[in-house]
């Protein structure tokens, strides 16, 4: 038995290799993103309802969560901040909807998780030397110099660690949602149940990315490490 999951349309291209079905199912999540925020934000009312309601609350939310580490520097990277969470939330919910193998999560392919995670690694480096300029390296030999090589070491480990968690999570849920659609008998319907958690799943790991990418802000344009 193959699995879909974890396959990819290979393109070769100027001695380039493109995954050409993760490139469009980055495409069709930003489309999402996109077409979500203009209904939001199209009509705007003091008393919002529908989509405005649902995309406020969420925000409203994630500003709790986020701006007190933040402080006076939130709104220079609550957009950010909020673009990785939707934006990996619909990723990662798309491969769960019931359309064989029509659809995927983006966020099954290391590709797109590594980028997002050097994306955040970088946002981190530029807004952090907008806000402390050089001073931001001094972390690197702080509490000793003699720690420079572990500091170097765990700013490596970062973008590592963000995307392959994110990956390993997205892409096993996936999996196992395949075998059951593959293995259970249709009057079981077990695979419901673990739709059901897997949505969970990707909210949290999109809350997870973003809350780390947040943490690692803080860090770098705060007072202390």
């Amino acid at each position: 038995m193959e699995l879909h999951a974890g396959h990819h349309t290979v393109v070769q291209w100027l001695g380039l290799t493109f995954h050409m079905d993760t490139i469009i199912m980055t495409w069709i999540t930003m489309a999402i993103v996109i077409i979500i925020t203009v209904a939001a934000t199209r009509r705007r009312e003091l008393v919002p309802s529908g989509i405005q309601n649902v995309v406020e609350w969420a925000l409203e939310e994630l500003e709790g969560q986020l701006a007190p580490g933040l402080g006076k520097h939130w709104p220079l990277v609550s957009s950010l901040l909020f673009t990785f969470f939707f934006f990996i939330l619909i990723g990662n919910e798309l491969g769960l909807l019931p359309t064989g193998e029509l659809l995927f999560s983006p966020t099954t392919d290391l590709n797109t998780t590594l980028g997002l995670a050097l994306a955040s690694s970088l946002s981190v480096w530029v807004v952090s030397l907008r806000v402390k300029g050089l001073s931001y390296f001094k972390h690197f030999v702080e509490p000793f110099a003699a720690l420079f090589i572990l500091n170097v070491f765990e700013e490596v480990a970062k973008p590592i660690t963000l995307s392959f968690r994110l990956f390993g999570n997205i892409l096993a849920g996936e999996i196992l949602l395949e075998l059951m659609y593959k293995l259970l008998p249709g009057y079981i319907p077990l695979e419901w149940a673990w739709i059901l958690f897997s949505l969970f799943i990707g909210l949290i790991q999109a809350f997870v990315f973003t809350v780390l990418t947040a943490s690692y802000l803080g860090q770098g344009i705060g007072d202390s490490h």
